[in-house]
């Protein structure tokens, strides 16, 4: 699965030591993020809910997938939600771009797929936002646990979503 990992893992025994051309090693240069996200995608798949799948389009673009999330309990039990995570270049100062891609009634989900999750603030008060410490780990458990324990009416992003679940559950 990781092609991107073996291709990095190939280029480093091809180039060697550092004597190589410089314009050859220009073009082969990998991003810090792509070089994280190495790391992070093996250590996700390996950390996965049993309730997530993770697809990639494209395996030599680690930084744009899919996230399905089939919750086993609650409110959205058996329903299946697909997520699109983007990791931009500034990443892991920056947290990854997730839009929800099924349309769905929850207190922290817009319909148009916008989400309210702390850890994706790039910026918070309460100091749970984004960190360069989180991972993409962090991310899909955040967005697992939204069907379940983070599910939060008192603060809702669709309010309208909120106020009925208060009025008819």
């Amino acid at each position: 699965m990781l092609t991107l990992a073996s291709k990095l893992k190939r280029d480093d025994g091809v180039r060697g030591p550092r004597a190589s051309n410089p314009a050859s090693d220009s073009t082969r240069r990998v991003s810090v993020r792509d070089k994280l996200l190495v790391k992070e995608v093996a250590e996700l798949e390996a950390n996965l809910p049993c309730t997530c799948k993770v697809n990639f389009p494209d395996p030599n673009k680690l930084h744009y997938f899919q996230l399905t999330v089939t919750p086993d309990e609650g409110y959205y039990q058996a329903g299946k939600f697909q997520f699109e995570i983007e990791v931009p270049d500034a990443y892991n100062m920056v947290p990854p771009k997730v839009k929800c891609l099924t349309r769905i009634w929850h207190p922290n989900i817009t319909e148009t797929g916008e989400i309210c999750l702390s850890l994706l603030r790039e910026h918070s008060i309460d100091g749970t936002g984004w960190a360069p410490t989180r991972t993409l780990k962090d991310v899909v458990w955040g967005l697992n646990s939204l069907f379940t324990d983070l599910l939060n009416f008192d603060d809702p992003l669709n309010i309208e979503a909120a106020e009925h679940h208060l009025r008819d559950k």
